[in-house]
């Protein structure tokens, strides 16, 4: 299997080039790394080139690298990580691409390589707020219209700021800032003297 994996690998350093930032065999995975300049151009010979033919975009998703490794993280703080494979070859790839300023997260969208990157994409702007370029279509998809923040960034508060619930006396949804009180839940677990012991 590693040598397929490698082979794979070798193939994909060959047909980029100089857009491999880098291109890793962990874990039975392959994993290439470009930078966002590259991240579409990338992505179209990755699906063109019929040495890769990666005609399917499985999955999508954004990733926050702060307080990565337990803080010792240094890199880029916001990642878009696709699951590509080809049938063709049997292969499956992910691609990482950080996008390069943490204050404005901005990346190419998909949507023209592959339609699929369509309602990921908007999956990952709701709950991460990283901007495709290129979507046509960019809006929350999982949260509520009136949603302020981004709720799967790592510096967003655990119990969010405003709840919504509905007022039967004003007969429309109303917003509010958040009653409940933080508290830290410890759970107890008590167990026999003979627990896991022989009998």
């Amino acid at each position: 299997m590693s040598e397929r994996l490698n082979h794979l690998a070798t193939t994909i350093q060959n047909v980029l080039g100089a857009r491999v930032q880098s291109v890793e065999v962990a874990l039975n995975e392959v994993t290439l790394v470009v930078a966002a300049q590259d991240y579409f151009t990338a992505a179209l010979m990755l699906r063109d080139e019929p040495a890769l033919a990666f005609e399917q975009l499985i999955d999508l998703c954004g990733v926050d690298y702060q307080e990565y490794g337990d803080g010792s993280w240094t890199g880029l703080r916001f990642a878009v990580v696709s699951h590509l494979l080809s049938l063709q070859h049997n292969q499956r790839l992910r691609l990482r691409v950080f996008a390069p300023d943490d204050s404005y997260p901005v990346v190419a969208s998909l949507v023209p390589v592959w339609s699929s990157a369509n309602w990921f994409e908007r999956e990952a702007f709701d709950l991460f707020g990283i901007l495709f370029d290129g979507h046509e279509d960019l809006r929350r998809i999982l949260t509520d219209y009136g949603f302020i923040g981004h709720p799967f960034r790592k510096d967003f508060p655990i119990s969010g700021t405003v709840e919504m619930r509905y007022d039967p006396e004003l007969k429309r949804v109303v917003y509010q800032p958040v009653t409940i009180e933080p508290r830290e839940v410890i759970p107890r677990i008590v167990r026999e003297e003979s627990y896991g012991g022989p009998a």
